[in-house]
């Protein structure tokens, strides 16, 4: 464990808060040496200087460069964290082509993208450690929210995709599937949240603890809440019997609204 974080070069994205400053305060506590990457500016600043790391604001699909320049010239631990979240409960939120577009460009494509430019310096040194923040809703899905489903599930095949493809070739991948975190993405999922999320919510920073629990094991899924688990086991097995336990809760959320 110490040797996958003292003097690491590590660079989380999204990190201007919630998880994402969560990994940020944990791998610089390790003595790791920290990119923070956030579309805000100030929150990256913010979050930098607390910790002592650099800032490198801007789109995380197109960071890798200037973070590794940042960091001397090589990332050891890149951790694609950055996400966004759209839904709505009506036929007509399917149709929204731009949160569509905006959910596949963050919640996947980022992460291909930030792929591509680090594996052949990876591949070539025979190590590197990519740590993709996928959600829950990647193993299963989350009522309300079609884009953030689907994309989820992108996210976590990319993944499990490079773990299998790389692992003989020094690659570690982690691939953190929490339910609700007390976030302010989970306060902007609404009803839905309130109902399927907020009873068993988690703080980010049990998030980070969870995620060097799986690095220490040398874990790919890393489950903070250790039930999703079994709802993955009984989606997988049993899918009639999963979608119709799902369906009442849509139907119960529907009640409610």
């Amino acid at each position: 464990m110490v040797g996958a974080v003292q003097d690491a070069g590590v660079v989380v994205t999204g990190a201007g808060g919630g998880i994402g400053a969560a990994l940020a305060r944990r791998f610089a506590a390790g003595g790791a040496r920290v990119v923070v990457n956030d579309l805000n500016a100030d929150r990256a600043k913010a979050v930098a200087d607390e910790i002592g790391g650099i800032a490198v604001p801007g789109d995380a699909s197109a960071i890798v460069a200037d973070a590794r320049d940042a960091l001397g010239g090589t990332i050891d631990v890149y951790c694609a964290n950055a996400g966004v979240a759209f839904g709505g409960p009506d036929v007509a939120d399917l149709a929204d082509e731009g949160a569509w577009a905006t959910s596949w460009d963050v919640n996947v494509m980022a992460h291909v993208r930030a792929a591509h430019e680090l594996l052949p310096g990876w591949l070539e040194r025979g190590s590197g450690r990519f740590v993709s923040t996928v959600s829950a809703a990647g193993l299963l899905t989350m009522i309300g929210a079609a884009p953030y489903s689907v994309t989820k599930h992108g996210a976590y095949a990319f993944a499990e995709w490079l773990s299998l493809t790389y692992r003989h070739r020094g690659l570690k991948v982690h691939a953190i599937c929490p339910q609700g975190v007390r976030t302010d993405m989970l306060a902007a999922t609404g009803s839905a949240g309130d109902l399927v999320l907020q009873p068993t919510a988690i703080t980010p920073e049990e998030v980070a603890d969870a995620l060097f629990q799986g690095i220490e094991e040398d874990r790919f899924l890393i489950l903070p809440h250790p039930e999703v688990g079994a709802y993955y086991r009984a989606r997988a097995t049993e899918p009639d019997r999963w979608l119709t336990s799902m369906n009442h809760l849509q139907q119960k959320w529907e009640a409610g609204q």
